[in-house]
Parts: C-alpha cells; sequence; structure tokens
C-alpha cells in the first residue's frame, strides 16, 4: 500500500525534529514529576533516561519497518497481514488519535478551570480551538509542522525562567542517589508514559518526509531534546519541593511560575498557562491529521469531510467530560493505550516485520 505524495506535499527531514518535540510537550509535562515522583521519589530523573533511551530503540524500530515496507503503518500492516488486516488494525488508530486530542484539550481546560477561569464553557472554548484546529489542518502536514515549529520556538523563554527557582531550590533533595529500587525506577518510566506519547506519528506521516532516512537522526534529537527539557524541570522541581510538598501538587510547574515577579505583570502563570495554548496546539493538529489521513486510506473519505467530522466527535467527547475525575479516569485510560501501543505493540510489529521479511527473501530465492 505505497502512497505517492507529490515532492511539493512534503516536508524537509529536519522539521521532524519539531513535530516529534511538539507531540510530545503536551499538557503532561506541567505536572508529570509527581507522577513519576509516586513511585521513584526524587529518582524519578533516573527514570526519565530510562525512557528517553527504551525510546530512542523504539524510534529506531519505526524507521526499520517503514524502510522494510516503504510506507506508513498501514504498508508496515500489509506487509505482514494484507490489505484488508491492515486497514482493520489501523482503523482503531482513529480512535486513538481522537482520545488523544481529547486528552490534551481537555487536561488544558482544566487547568484554565482551577488556575484562571472557573466558568469558562467547555463547549465554547472546544469550538473556537477546532474552528482554528480545521483551518491548520486544512492546510495540509506543511501547515501543521509549521504551527509545530513556532510551537518549539516561540515559548523557549519559559524554559530560561525556570532559572529563577534555583536560589530557592534545595539540591541535595536528590541525595541519596538510588535511594529507590530499580523496580520502583521502571514504575517511575511507565508512568511517563503519557508525558512522552506522540512520537508515535512518525508511523503516519513517513510518506510525506522528502529523504526520510534523512531524517531519523532528528527525529531521534527530537526525542532527545523533550528528555533533556523533562531531565531539567524535573531536577529543578525536585530541588524545589519535597516529596511530601510535590505530591500536594496536582501542577507542580504552575506552582513554580508564582514566584516569577516581573514589573509589569503579576502573575506569570497567566502567561504561561496562555502561551501552553500554542504548545498544546500541534499535539491536537497532527493528532487530527492523523486520523483524518488514516480515514482517507481506509475508508476513502476525503479530509476536508473527515476533519470537520472528527471535530465534531472530540467536541462532544471533550464537552462530555464534566468532572475532575472523569478528566483523570480518561487521562490514565489514554496513557495505557499509549503505553501498550508503543511500548509493546510497536516492538513486537517490528519483530513480525523482520520476520515477514525474511520469509519473504525466502520465497524469492527459491
Amino acid at each position: 500500500m505505497k502512497v505517492s505524495i507529490p515532492e511539493n506535499k512534503k516536508i524537509a527531514p529536519f522539521l521532524v525534529f519539531f513535530t516529534v518535540h511538539a507531540m510530545q510537550t503536551g499538557i503532561g509535562i506541567l505536572g508529570f514529576t509527581r507522577i513519576i515522583a509516586k513511585n521513584a521519589g526524587h529518582d524519578g530523573w533516573i527514570s526519565i533516561i530510562v525512557t528517553g533511551l527504551v525510546i530512542q530503540l523504539i524510534i529506531w524500530m519505526i524507521y526499520k519497518m517503514a524502510k522494510v515496507a516503504d510506507g506508513d503503518i498501514l504498508a508496515i500492516h500489509s506487509f505482514i497481514l494484507g490489505k484488508k488486516l491492515s486497514k482493520a488494525i489501523c482503523s482503531l488508530l482513529i480512535i486513538y488519535f481522537c482520545l488523544l486530542t481529547v486528552t490534551v484539550l481537555r487536561g488544558f481546560i482544566e487547568i484554565v478551570h482551577v488556575w484562571m477561569f472557573p466558568e469558562l464553557s467547555i463547549f465554547w472554548f472546544s469550538v473556537v480551538f477546532f474552528i482554528l484546529l480545521n483551518y491548520i489542518v486544512n492546510g495540509g502536514i506543511r501547515t501543521v509542522t509549521g504551527i509545530a515549529f513556532f510551537s518549539v520556538v516561540l515559548p523557549f523563554y519559559i524554559v530560561l525562567l525556570f532559572f529563577i527557582t534555583i536560589p530557592y531550590s534545595d539540591f541535595t533533595n536528590l541525595l541519596p542517589i538510588l535511594d529507590h529500587p530499580v523496580s520502583d525506577i521502571l514504575r517511575g518510566s511507565r508512568d511517563m508514559s503519557l508525558t512522552v506519547l506522540g512520537f508515535e506519528t512518525i508511523l503516519i506521516f513517513y510518506p510525506f518526509i522528502k529523504s526520510p532516512e534523512k531524517s531519523r537522526k532528528w527525529a531521534s534529537l527530537g526525542n532527545l531534546y523533550t528528555i533533556l527539557l523533562c531531565l531539567y524541570i524535573a531536577i529543578l522541581t525536585f530541588s524545589y519541593f519535597s516529596e511530601n510538598q510535590l505530591q500536594k501538587n496536582a501542577w507542580p510547574l504552575l506552582t513554580m511560575w508564582k514566584i516569577i515577579k516581573m514589573p509589569f505583570v503579576e502573575r506569570f502563570e497567566y502567561i504561561g498557562i496562555a502561551n501552553w495554548c500554542l504548545i498544546i496546539l500541534p499535539n491536537a493538529c497532527l493528532a487530527i491529521w492523523c486520523a483524518s489521513w488514516l480515514a482517507k486510506q481506509i475508508f476513502s473519505l476525503r479530509q476536508k469531510i473527515s476533519v470537520p467530522a472528527l471535530s465534531v466527535l472530540c467536541i462532544i467527547g471533550t464537552s462530555l467530560l464534566l468532572t475532575r475525575e472523569m478528566v483523570n479516569i480518561l487521562t490514565d485510560i489514554t496513557a495505557k493505550i499509549g503505553l501498550y501501543f508503543n511500548f509493546v505493540y510497536i516492538p513486537l510489529l517490528f519483530l513480525a516485520t523482520i520476520i515477514a521479511e525474511k520469509v519473504k527473501k525466502r520465497e524469492t530465492e527459491t
């Protein structure tokens, strides 16, 4: 099921850096330190390194599979199972990407409710958000990639502002190193799954990359930058909060922003949350683009039809999540699905691809 994409619709290899990092940096990064610290404590920074190494291996697997099958995830499944089964299995990914979009958007709205506007309408905010999303996604993968680029570059100043917390931090909180058993550190890596979801979108937009083999290093660098950013945030957070304090903060990053004072703004966290809307925008745009592209390949639905239809479903799903408990349940479900898809299914698919390749080589030789 090789898809022929015109050159003028493809993206340059180095832009994969921004798509991977933009997808991984979403709503989860605001509170992941508390989650990984539940098991790993202040050794959670080691869990981040372990997660990063595993993802680098999986990215290598993704590119290897795509090269063997000469295409995206549909081509990979077709290479192993045939076209009919391929379409049946990959149709589930449409639901997965819509679920990811709803989780990101509803998580952001929850933050806005708690920190800024408690009476903000979930429905109307979702409608405005998806109008903007439709405008971007209808521009194609190049437009979506452009938004990913700006979501990485424009809010970069926020990363530098965390240095303000250093005088208030106690880095002895990180000691002693390896105070927790390896099993707890691995559980911390597992709990990071929602934070680093998104690199799997390479499996969908692979045919849209010019010279895709050259983009592998950029995908790896995008993941490396995400892991370094998480490591940087985790070390500052663990130094700023004790373990007990950390567990009492749902979004530690936002709490740290409260100490930033500027002559022209009293509550910097308002600026940070507003900027975060730009950061989550490519999460939703690329996820919906992937879902609509799969719908086009599987059901022959044009993206101009599937994008609005998927947007309506996502608006309905977002609006039905009325309480914090419902948001937490959805977040846990999405994290588990992403964990099993990325860290279990993709390695199994890789093994199946390698076996199928060897079998087909033997058949051609005989």
